[in-house]
């Protein structure tokens, strides 16, 4: 099919964008994506483009079946773009560091708000680590709402496995858990930072790292809440 201009070919097994922004448009749901120019130095300069959203993933389904996509349903989504969610039954994210901070108990982020059809993480790639974000990013109500959520106080050294457990004891379907998380590493281990072309991408594991109490740890919670 043609779509943005160009010839789009799914073979299968073969991969597909790994975010689609699903925006709105008055013909119906749509998906924008943003273009850029064939041989452009960088991606700053382009334009938002539609193709339908409904139209396109029938396609992607037709030609690879069923879709294992995760809808990065983050910020502010309108109510057409969860009907296109809805209609393909894809899942969306629920990322704990961003559960506390408008103090709200409606937040979308917060487990007791979570849907089975979703993946939760304690932070993505594009976040800090949890440690890191208790330690130079949270904020004293956020800190205080983690508290009261929790019924227990933590600290830098522990409130990685306290959102660890939370994500775990979710109904969400999945969850997906940051190795930087569960060895409860700070800033300095963040794997990415968006806007910034230095020092990303650099963070690796270390052999023979995720072993004993650590291990044992994840294994227990992984255990307790249905997860093995």
């Amino acid at each position: 099919d043609n779509y943005f201009g160009h010839e789009i070919y799914l073979l299968p097994g073969q991969m597909i964008p790994e975010h689609c922004h699903l925006g709105t448009d008055a013909a119906g749901p749509k998906m924008e994506a943003w273009q850029v120019r064939h041989g452009a130095k960088s991606a700053r300069h382009g334009e938002w483009v539609k193709a339908p959203a409904v139209h396109f993933l029938n396609h992607v389904k037709k030609q690879l079946g069923e879709l294992h996509i995760i809808a990065e349903d983050l910020g502010t989504i309108t109510p057409d773009v969860h009907d296109v969610i809805r209609r393909f039954g894809l899942p969306g994210m629920r990322v704990l560091l961003f559960a506390f901070g408008d103090g709200s108990p409606d937040n979308p982020y917060l487990p007791h708000n979570h849907a089975r059809n979703c993946v939760v993480y304690t932070g993505t790639h594009d976040n800090n680590t949890v440690r890191g974000w208790f330690e130079h990013e949270a904020r004293s109500s956020e800190k205080k709402m983690l508290v009261e959520y929790l019924g227990r106080k933590v600290n830098a050294e522990n409130v990685h496995w306290e959102l660890i457990r939370l994500a775990m004891m979710s109904v969400a379907d999945t969850v997906i858990i940051p190795m930087q998380d569960i060895l409860g590493l700070g800033a300095d281990a963040r794997m990415n930072r968006p806007a910034t072309i230095q020092g990303n991408w650099k963070w690796r594991l270390a052999p023979g790292v995720l072993r004993g109490a650590v291990a044992r740890k994840l294994a227990e919670l992984t255990v307790i809440y249905g997860r093995a």
